[in-house]
């Protein structure tokens, strides 16, 4: 018989757990930082080596957080289901909870990539600085996606979503598009649960006749929804 299938869409709430400050705070910075200045094209070619500087202290911040019990929840799933993790996270913590199937939205803190061939990507877990360069001879940058570019595993996202029975939301606002977007694809079948401290009920989210809603951190709800899951 056929595995069910689980989507699970993750924010910055979930790792906020483990440590990791969110994307932005109440006043729109990152790490003191306006992310229009660490995250944007403009940003880059304005002060490349601030840029630089800003990933690679996230990057160093990896090796003193750890996952959370919410991120090995989730990979206790994997037991009973075809589970597949789309994250707007830019951490590892998932992978570093076991979860197998992991797909980042927004890119990844511990790989760069060439700034002339987005493909040519390269694993690291040190500082990248000026000067550094990928096997085509071009500048390595980040391999994040910032505001005004591509989101290139969106597609993929969207098909996982659709093809899923059921769909967990966990640690986002559910307000930053076009991730937020990502829940429309859900079948009309699909069960989905939403776990937040504070939900935003979208209107894609009203017409939902089967939607569980659980007002709590990723840690104190995704054990319960875990747990029936399993004993089904």
């Amino acid at each position: 018989m056929k595995r069910k299938k689980i989507a699970v869409l993750s924010g910055a709430g979930i790792s906020a757990e483990s440590g990791i400050k969110t994307f932005r705070d109440a006043g729109g910075l990152w790490e003191g930082h306006d992310v229009m200045e660490v995250a944007s094209p403009r940003g880059w070619m304005k002060n490349t080596n601030l840029v630089l500087d800003f990933y690679n202290q996230r990057r160093r911040q990896l090796k003193d957080v750890k996952p959370n019990l919410a991120h090995h929840e989730i990979q206790k799933l994997e037991q009973s289901y075809d589970v597949v993790v789309i994250t707007q996270n830019v951490d590892d913590l998932h992978e570093r909870a076991g979860s197998s199937n992991v797909i980042h939205l927004h890119g990844e803190l511990r790989k760069v990539r060439s700034v002339n061939n987005e493909s040519l990507i390269t694993y690291t877990e040190e500082d990248v600085i000026l000067g550094d360069l990928a096997s085509d001879g071009h500048q390595l940058r980040p391999h994040i996606v910032w505001f005004g570019e591509m989101v290139p595993m969106l597609d993929k996202a969207a098909d996982e979503v659709s093809d899923s029975d059921i769909v967990i939301i966990v640690g986002t606002s559910m307000q930053v598009y076009p991730a937020a977007g990502l829940v429309s694809y859900a079948s009309q079948n699909s069960e989905l649960f939403y776990v937040d401290p504070k939900p935003h009920i979208s209107y894609e989210l009203k017409l939902r006749s089967n939607l569980r809603i659980l007002e709590r951190t990723a840690t104190q709800g995704i054990p319960d929804i875990v747990k029936s899951l399993l004993s089904r």
